[in-house]
């Protein structure tokens, strides 16, 4: 009797489908190549589970009294012996397709199953502390736009420039706001007294609501508005929201003077600049 090869035939197409799969994405990936590729690898593992099903397993009904379900150990003999039973020559050749069946299957298994891990690979590297840290560091200079070193004495009272870090002024989240300010009114957050500098305080630019630039500076009442949605922070009180839709204030630069004069960075930002996002803290 001529035997189906249905079920060899489908896990043979869905191997070569999955390490065609491996092939596609390993040199770049083509979408449509691939989705062909897919619907011809779970096909083919379909299609072959199916067709080994009903030819492999027995299919006829059978109906008995319940008894004990456990086995004894002569069931357990007599089942291992009629599945492993060679007995005529077409009883020997099922065995063997059987045998080359379940070969099969477990190769096109692990052929797709190799295929997912690119998938998975495409899903981007792992989170990093981007979002967290900017190019500011300890003794890093702050320069203005066009590179230039910032000088202790360059700003007057009341006066303000945008500084980057230095080697980094195209950084979109190191845009910083030295201020000079008045030290008449302004009041250090407990624990950062030394984060000033010879009159001066360094703030983060970004709006912590929705990331727009904070730039407008009022110099007699010490407020800074952002231009977007007006939120307003007072300079001489931490930089706190005073008016508008932000809710914390901008982070703090520490700043210093080095040996030559220029205004540098103490560190990094303690905090993450900017709007909030799914897992940074609130800060002060």
């Amino acid at each position: 009797m001529r035997r189906s090869k249905a079920p060899q035939i489908s896990f043979i197409v869905s191997i070569v489908s999955g390490l065609g799969l491996l092939v596609v994405y390993s040199t770049g990936g083509q979408p449509q190549l691939e989705g062909l590729l897919w619907f011809y690898a779970l096909a083919g593992l379909g299609v072959g589970i199916i067709t080994g099903t009903k030819k492999y397993l027995p299919n006829e009904e059978t109906v008995e009294d319940r008894h004990t379900l456990a086995s004894s150990d002569a069931e357990m003999a007599a089942a291992r012996s009629d599945f492993f039973r060679t007995g005529s020559d077409e009883e020997e050749e099922l065995a063997g397709e059987r045998r080359t069946v379940l070969r099969l299957l477990v190769g096109a298994l692990a052929a797709l199953g190799g295929a997912l891990l690119f998938p998975i690979r495409s899903l981007g590297p792992h989170p990093s502390q981007d979002l967290r840290e900017t190019d500011f560091a300890e003794g890093v200079r702050l320069v203005t736009v066009d590179g230039s070193p910032i000088k202790s004495d360059q700003l007057g009272v009341g006066e303000l420039v945008t500084a980057f870090p230095e080697g980094h002024t195209r950084a979109a989240d190191s845009p910083t706001l030295l201020i000079r300010f008045n030290e008449d009114n302004f009041i250090p957050i407990g624990g950062r007294e030394d984060w000033v500098a010879e009159g001066m305080v360094a703030y983060s630019k970004i709006c912590t609501h929705a990331a727009c630039g904070v730039g407008l500076y009022q110099n007699v009442t010490g407020l800074l508005l952002c231009p977007c949605h007006q939120s307003t922070f007072d300079v001489n009180d931490g930089c706190r929201p005073s008016f508008g839709p932000a809710t914390r204030a901008l982070p703090q630069l520490p700043i210093a003077i080095d040996s030559e004069g220029f205004v540098v960075a103490q560190a990094d930002y303690p905090e993450p600049v900017g709007p909030g996002y799914w897992d940074r803290t609130n800060n002060t």
